[in-house]
């Protein structure tokens, strides 16, 4: 069989798609992106997770996941409108969610109300988390082992912590996802943490439209591009990019509960 990789994390809804989205899809079916988990939040409250739907009916290779974004948490809080959402059969993941404490674009508070909420729904519909988590590493973790997060697993998504907290994950059944800031040329240290975590705790992700690998860098990311993020873990794991593909692939079906094809 062909190698073949899974976006694990991207946002096909995004206007910068709108253009040309059919044919982007199409070019990351060619470069071997078989599989593609388009995210529901982050785009603007309740559209993004409805459009997600959407393109996961559309195509047979899409999933999707929905939630509210910690930037949208100021929005009403209504957790049965997204229970409606999420019991999709195409839905396979509750997020992104989480904290950000960066950006703080939304109250504290409303972003851990949603945040606690999108767990437990996600332990109710047995589907795993996506979480999104800025200079929030200690107290995302606290409110994930206080709302029992670990009985349905999740992923970091764009990993921004270090190793050590890779390992905290394990003990909550959490992983982590690498976009493709990791090939870019000053990102030494974040290269240094990857290859300190073992390939059974990683999936692969662009976020695509943003943060476009090396050396795609400054354009527009599309879920093509990861192609350069796997085969610079595999060059930090020292294996081939063939067993590496094959491993992140591994882990990203199990994780999504994706069939084979």
């Amino acid at each position: 069989m062909a190698t073949e990789l899974i976006d694990s994390h991207a946002h096909l809804d995004s206007k910068e798609f709108d253009s040309d989205r059919e044919e982007m899809i199409e070019r990351a079916r060619a470069a071997g992106v078989t599989r593609l988990v388009t995210i529901g939040a982050g785009q603007g409250e309740w559209q993004s997770a409805q459009n997600a739907i959407t393109l996961a009916e559309r195509y047979p290779f899409v999933w999707a996941s929905v939630g509210i974004h910690p930037h949208d948490a100021a929005t009403e809080y209504d957790l049965e409108r997204l229970r409606g959402l999420a019991e999709h059969p195409k839905v396979v993941a509750i997020g992104e969610t989480g904290l950000d404490f960066f950006r703080d674009w939304s109250p504290r508070d409303a972003q851990e109300q949603w945040f606690r909420g999108q767990i437990n729904l996600a332990r109710e519909l047995k589907k795993p988390l996506i979480i999104h988590s800025r200079q929030a590493g200690e107290e995302c973790f606290k409110i994930l082992q206080e709302e029992r997060a670990s009985e349905v697993g999740g992923v970091f998504h764009c990993f921004s912590e270090d190793a050590e907290y890779a390992k905290r994950l394990t003990t909550i059944n959490f992983i982590v996802s690498i976009p493709g800031t990791v090939t870019f040329k000053k990102a030494d240290k974040l290269r240094e943490i990857v290859s300190a975590i073992p390939l059974s705790q990683i999936m692969v992700e662009t976020d695509a439209p943003y943060m476009a690998p090396e050396p795609h860098r400054g354009k527009r990311c599309e879920s093509a591009f990861m192609v350069e993020t796997a085969k610079m873990i595999a060059k930090l794991k020292g294996i081939s990019f063939e067993e590496c593909a094959a491993e992140l692939t591994r882990t990203t079906e199990r994780f999504f509960k994706l069939p084979s094809i």
